[in-house]
Formats: structure tokens, sequence, C-alpha cells
């Protein structure tokens, strides 16, 4: 009978250490799964604050200037002038919408008739 539990046992612990063993590895895969996202997304980061960058000097109001005036006439702008804007008051915005009631909803429970508490 010893002998049975002492087989027993080992086969526990060779089976705990199996399972450990796998475990160990899958953390470890998970782990440098993590790292590898983790320098992606560094990598994103980095790319985004130089694309922002860029955007920034490409849209520098000087820049801008001259380039609409060396394209003024193939693009056919129009210089502004102070009539082309309107005024708040001439903007139409839509009405209010109406909403219907349909059903009374009580509230108070009181009735409709009288205006008494109902019981």
């Amino acid at each position: 009978m010893k002998t049975f539990l002492y087989i027993l046992t080992t086969l526990g612990v060779i089976s705990l250490a199996f399972w450990a063993y796998r475990e160990n590895y899958a953390t470890q895969g998970a782990l440098a799964e993590t790292r590898e996202l983790r320098h992606e997304i560094r990598t994103a980061h980095e790319r985004l604050s130089m694309l922002k960058a860029e955007w920034a000097y490409l849209n520098r109001p000087d820049r801008l200037r001259d380039l609409a005036q060396i394209n003024f006439d193939r693009l056919g702008l129009l210089t502004l002038r102070p009539e082309q804007f309107g005024h708040v008051e001439q903007v139409s915005y839509p009405p209010d919408p109406v909403i219907e009631i349909t059903e009374i909803v009580d509230v108070a429970n009181l009735d409709a008739n009288t205006g008494e508490a109902r019981q």
C-alpha cells in the first residue's frame, strides 16, 4: 500500500511540475507579446508626434499665404472682403419641434376630475 501511495505522490508531483513548466512558458510568451505591443505603441506615438509637427510646419500662415499668392491665378481665388460675411441675424435656424402630449401621465396619483388624491 505504501508503494502505491509513493507512486501516486510521484505522479502528482510530476504532473504539477509539468503544469508549472507550461504555465511558466505561457507567461513568458504573454510578457514578450506585451513588450512587443508596447514597443509598437511607443513607435506609433513617436510617428504621430512627428506627423503632428510636420502638419504644424506645413500649415504655417506665412507659408500658406505665399502658396496662395503663387497659385492665385491658377486656383481662381478671390480676395476676401467684409461684404462677403453675413451677420448673425441673417442665419435662419430651424424652428423648435412641437411635442404633442397624447396621453396624460398621472405622476401625483391625483384624480383628473376632482384633483384629490386617489386611494
